[in-house]
């Protein structure tokens, strides 16, 4: 779990460099490429955490028995409203794994591209002139975010770092605050790719414009 959200924080935090500007998302990307051992820590330390984490969850989901109907408490809607989030999380991360890394690994893709097919495939409209991709993101992201904020509180409760009331509220409020947080984080890269603006961000560069990539 815990490779798995600090890749959530980092991963959300990098492509945010982008309401910077192209040049800083290069940037930021071309660090992350510049690190040594890159592949080692995304096998060890990326890939294989997750498909731990996803096979584990969807054995968890499938065993679970929800019983919000019967007894309808806030910790049962969230135990759940985490295997929903779960399971499209997982969705979401095979289909953003498939678009990046594995056009990649497989068939060349430089990582200078990444910010065109970003801004390509967030800011493309299906029927009804609807950003169709843009709204997955949103969903994808949101649930990865409550999938995180939720997990964190439920591991502290279950590894008895919260024993006391006082404390599983402060956690609660805590983990809670960093999934609004990183949702907020990902809404603004997702409407700066698909809009050329941002919510919360100052004039806007379109997301589109031919810029030069900062020199490295």
């Amino acid at each position: 779990m815990l490779p798995v959200g600090a890749f959530l924080c980092e991963h959300l935090w990098t492509n945010a460099s982008a309401l910077r500007g192209r040049g800083s998302f290069d940037e930021a990307v071309g660090q992350i490429q510049a690190m040594p051992g890159l592949p080692a820590i995304e096998i060890f330390g990326i890939l294989l955490p997750l498909a731990f984490h996803a096979g584990y969850g969807v054995v968890l989901a499938l065993r679970a028995r929800p019983n919000v109907q019967r007894y309808a408490f806030t910790r049962n809607w969230l135990f759940l409203l985490q295997r929903i989030t779960g399971v499209i999380a997982l969705l979401f991360l095979l289909v953003h794994l498939w678009e990046f890394r594995v056009q990649k690994w497989l068939f060349g893709m430089d990582a200078l591209a990444f910010y065109d097919r970003l801004g390509a495939h967030l800011s493309s409209t299906g029927p009804g002139g609807v950003p169709w991709m843009s709204v997955l993101y949103l969903v994808g992201i949101g649930s990865a975010c409550f999938h995180l904020a939720n997990g964190m509180t439920t591991f502290c409760l279950g590894w008895g770092i919260t024993q006391t009331r006082r404390a599983q509220r402060f956690f609660a409020w805590a983990f809670g605050g960093l999934g609004v947080a990183l949702f907020l984080i990902g809404v603004e890269t997702t409407m700066w790719f698909a809009t050329g603006s941002a919510p919360f961000a100052g004039e806007p560069t379109p997301a589109c414009a031919p810029t030069t990539p900062a020199k490295r």
